[in-house]
């Protein structure tokens, strides 16, 4: 139900209840037909949309809700869903889904519903035993909104978390609220627990964990019996691929679960402490056929990094990808008839500068059915490219050994540098640019350790490459290593060069917008206007100049000049042939001869080429 659980508190204010389930509201609330049914499910209207753009959700997770009119302006139709002839949910999140598919392996469908926040009153009656909700951010803390609903000021609160509480103080208003418990999982439930929330929320139960799981299901168990739940319950993750499901409803995004975990082991990670797991590929199709059987045109296979797909567990290190699994799987996804568009999910850098041949295979079976455009930056006939979400995180060498000492290999953290500004020249060169999130304020940051990855995303610019780069405040995720310590908390404190790393981040991000001369002069403009009204007050002296440096007010080597901010140095880095060379000696026989960069004098074995769709596994699980 659940995946992993983290935060800090938001807004309480917003989630006072209308109503507490007497008197108007309870007159109000029209008895359903069947008496309700035993198990309903939901999840934030915010995270069940799909079909008003994959973007208006990121707008929603980080913007702050006195900025909702912007994108009700921008997407006028987006609270218009679609419902089944029954009233239930046309489409709903991965995680609910998943939900509704372990529970009909023990319930009949009959007993089982999957809504809308505003049906909720159409399923929820008397015979109602459990709610259960499923939500990524129902409090606005997350890395994207800690940071970005802080800078624009007094109302923290996310537009997504504004309408999680809405979807909260509807279950706690119910007239029939005492029959039933309700039970939270998902990527959010965290910020619930850690912020003590439960009561304020009316949720009685904290999952974290998977559905799958037979103490997930005796948790439901219990609750339809009648028994008090605990509070907060983390169940076990299944180890077995076979015991892994895979929905066989439509979902949000289309999305299918493509593998659990990931095996970088970074310490600010909560779904690496998954196991490796890669869904077979009889699964993950069937997933897709279901999403298009029920009118989904877009598909996205979630993942931590899709390419360890079909190299987990086998006796190739998983970093090592397995390129014909890789081609074969999404050739088969993208080919479905009915597929229209594909959009991919999380990887990291190091496999684009492992196998580059791969990446051109991809590029030539994804890109027709990328739904992404920048006509600026692709060389596509369309202009079409791939986005996936990679973590960058630093560019630090000393940061990255104390947070991420694995992110890189095969290759040594100490080329962490090379390793980005390499694999993302491969990446461009193929029309992929990446969404690489940066975090800011790490504990233990120093100003030397800003200017590294200052110097990094300098060199990005110097050398023309491009990744929509965002940065976030670092966040103490629940569970992980790192869960304890502390770093930056409010954009308040951060510093001049943390600013400006934010800032000179988002300039960039600019350039594949830049259709006309008055948009990005509009934005400049609107930019220093906002500073003089509001921002210059809420972030600090030290926002000024990174704001100015971002609005294009002053050239950036003049305000370098005068010393404001810091224009980083030019670094020398590795190529693909040094980084190969500097890899540890057995680490070579898995390099592909057809890429090419060996190190002088050295002939790569001929090896049998892995089974197609599976790798070569030696454990069954």
């Amino acid at each position: 139900m659940g995946i992993a659980f983290f935060g800090r508190n938001g807004n309480r204010k917003a989630a006072a209840s209308p109503a507490n389930g007497n008197g108007a509201a309870a007159a109000a609330h029209v008895l359903p037909k069947d008496g309700g049914k035993l198990i309903v499910i939901t999840a934030p209207l915010t995270e069940t949309i799909d079909h008003a753009g994959y973007f208006i959700q990121m707008g929603m997770a980080s913007l702050p809700i006195w900025l909702e009119g912007v994108l009700n302006n921008k997407y006028p139709n987006w609270r218009n869903v679609q419902r089944n002839e029954d009233g239930s949910a046309r489409f709903m999140p991965a995680g609910a889904r998943l939900v509704e598919a372990a529970l009909l392996r023990e319930y009949k469908p009959d007993d089982i519903v999957a809504c809308y926040p505003d049906d909720l009153d159409k399923f929820l009656g008397p015979n109602t035993r459990v709610v259960a909700v499923t939500t990524h951010n129902p409090l606005g803390v997350t890395f994207a909104a800690g940071v970005y609903t802080s800078i624009f000021g007094s109302s923290k609160m996310p537009i997504n978390s504004h309408y999680a509480r809405l979807m909260f103080s509807k279950i706690k208003a119910s007239p029939f609220r005492k029959n039933f418990q309700v039970m939270v999982g998902g990527s959010g439930g965290w910020q619930i627990t850690q912020n003590d929330c439960l009561e304020e929320l009316s949720v009685d139960c904290v999952v974290e964990g998977r559905a799958e799981s037979a103490e997930t299901m005796a948790l439901f168990g219990k609750a339809i019996r009648g028994e008090k739940l605990p509070r907060e319950v983390n169940v076990a993750h299944p180890t077995r691929r076979e015991d892994l499901i895979v929905p066989d409803r439509r979902t949000t995004f289309g999305v299918v679960e493509m593998t659990t975990g990931c095996g970088r082991r970074c310490n600010f990670c909560v779904p690496d402490l998954n196991p490796q797991i890669d869904f077979p590929k009889d699964k993950i199709m069937a997933g897709v056929r279901a999403n298009v059987r029920e009118g989904n045109k877009l598909i996205s296979l979630a993942t931590e990094d899709m390419f360890i797909w079909g190299q987990v567990r086998t006796e190739t290190p998983f970093f090592f990808p397995n390129r014909e699994a890789l081609v074969d799987l999404y050739t088969s996804v993208v080919n479905t008839p009915g597929v229209e568009h594909h959009m991919v999910s999380h990887s990291t850098i190091a496999p684009f500068v492992v196998d580059p041949g791969l990446i051109k295979e991809l590029s030539d079976v994804m890109l027709d059915k990328s739904p992404i455009h920048l006509p600026l930056l692709s060389k596509h006939p369309r202009k079409k490219s791939i986005t996936p979400l990679i973590g960058l995180e630093t560019g630090s060498v000393a940061m990255a050994k104390k947070i991420m000492p694995s992110k890189g290999v095969p290759f040594s953290i100490d080329d962490w540098p090379s390793v980005v500004l390499e694999g993302l020249r491969i990446a461009n060169e193929n029309n992929w640019f990446p969404m690489m999130t940066l975090i800011v304020g790490s504990p233990g940051e120093t100003d030397d350790d800003v200017k590294a990855t200052l110097d990094l995303v300098y060199e990005m610019e110097r050398r023309g490459l491009f990744a929509f780069l965002v940065p976030s405040i670092f966040t103490p995720l629940h569970d992980t290593r790192m869960e304890k310590q502390k770093g930056v908390t409010e954009t308040r404190n951060l510093t001049p060069l943390q600013w400006q790393l934010i800032m000179k981040c988002w300039k960039m991000n600019m350039r594949p917008g830049q259709y006309s001369w008055w948009g990005p002069f509009a934005w400049r403009l609107g930019a220093i206007g906002l500073w003089l009204y509001k921002l210059r007050r809420l972030n600090g002296p030290g926002f000024t100049w990174p704001l100015l440096m971002f609005s294009s007010a002053l050239p950036e080597k003049l305000m370098g000049w005068l010393g404001k901010i810091y224009v980083g140095k030019p670094l020398k880095t590795k190529t693909r042939r040094e980084l190969i060379a500097s890899v540890k000696p057995h680490y070579l026989q898995y390099f592909r001869a057809d890429n090419g960069d060996f190190p002088e004098g050295y002939t790569p074995p001929a090896k049998p080429q892995p089974r197609v769709g599976e790798g070569l596994r030696v454990v069954a699980s």
